[in-house]
């Protein structure tokens, strides 16, 4: 395409994204989670590249699918999108499902960013401060932290979408060259790489059906007293726990210690591996998390889990 006849998206156009953006979870949703949120904030731009009823149509679809990350995060992937969606309203052959690959390549490693730095770093910080300013009986310490906040989240936004938007446009030079693939292909497998070191922290499954129990031989378990214990006897029976004698006269082994110690977080990672198989049949997410409620349920009452 000309020159004369490119589409940009001017600043004024992306400070309207990156102002949308801030209700990213105004929408949220089990399914889909931030998808409407998302669509939203990319609703001014797409309407400039697509001046086409169709055509805006076709790319408001193609972002209401499923897209979920830290919401400050969000930002440099809005920005890289932008710049990808640039590209393609002005004729760059981009199929809809490398623009989904990219976002979803890079909202894995963001999210697990976005909650170290802003809610235990950050915030903490300033609220300490204020409430520093706050025990001296200042009135301006609600200010500050309103203030001080809303200046390091807007400029956050604002600056690491533009660095987004900037980087974009460097991916999208190169299309003949395949490095858009190659940079969605490498962002999608550490996305995955990252979610699969977080399902045994994330996903935790129990099972607490008895395989056997094993009497255990005098001296291999502490025999608590009749009648009132004193200091002294607590402090023996305090010091035999802690060199590894049992509370208990029996040794009772549960499915789940067999499984930690063949594979831990095995069964954790088999559900992920499920529900990942049902959606890719095109199951509903929510039939899936009803599901997942009515099996715990079910197993919490027979005794599974």
């Amino acid at each position: 395409m000309t020159e004369e006849k490119r589409i940009t998206l001017s600043k004024a156009d992306r400070r309207s994204v990156m102002l949308r953006s801030q209700f990213l979870q105004g929408s949220w949703n089990y399914e889909r989670m931030q998808n409407g949120g998302w669509a939203y904030a990319l609703i001014p731009a797409l309407k400039k590249l697509y001046p086409q009823h169709d055509d805006a149509v076709a790319a408001l679809k193609r972002h209401m699918e499923f897209f979920n990350t830290h919401p400050y995060l969000a930002s440099p992937i809005l920005g890289v999108t932008l710049a990808i969606e640039e590209e393609k309203a002005n004729g760059a052959d981009i199929d809809d499902a490398a623009i989904q690959g990219v976002k979803i390549g890079m909202m894995g490693p963001l999210a697990g960013i976005g909650d170290p730095v802003f809610w235990f770093t950050v915030r903490p910080i300033l609220g300490a401060i204020a409430a520093s300013l706050a025990t001296g009986g200042s009135i301006i310490a609600p200010l500050f932290f309103f203030i001080a906040w809303n200046i390091i989240r807007m400029a956050f936004l604002w600056y690491t979408q533009e660095l987004g938007y900037k980087s974009g446009s460097e991916i999208t030079k190169d299309l003949s060259g395949g490095l858009l693939q190659t940079i969605t292909k490498g962002a999608s497998i550490l996305g995955m790489f990252i979610m699969g070191i977080l399902v045994q922290r994330w996903t935790s499954i129990n099972f607490p059906m008895v395989v056997s129990r094993v009497p255990l031989s005098e001296g291999a378990y502490v025999e608590f007293p009749d009648g009132a214990v004193d200091g002294g006897k607590l402090q023996e029976i305090l010091g035999q726990v802690a060199s590894g004698m049992s509370i208990s006269p029996e040794k009772v082994t549960t499915l789940q210690n067999n499984l930690d110690q063949l594979i831990p977080g095995f069964a954790a990672l088999l559900l992920t591996f499920a529900c990942m198989w049902l959606l890719k049949k095109n199951v509903s997410p929510i039939i899936i998390i009803f599901g997942l409620f009515a099996i715990g349920i079910l197993g919490h009452l027979v005794g599974i889990f």
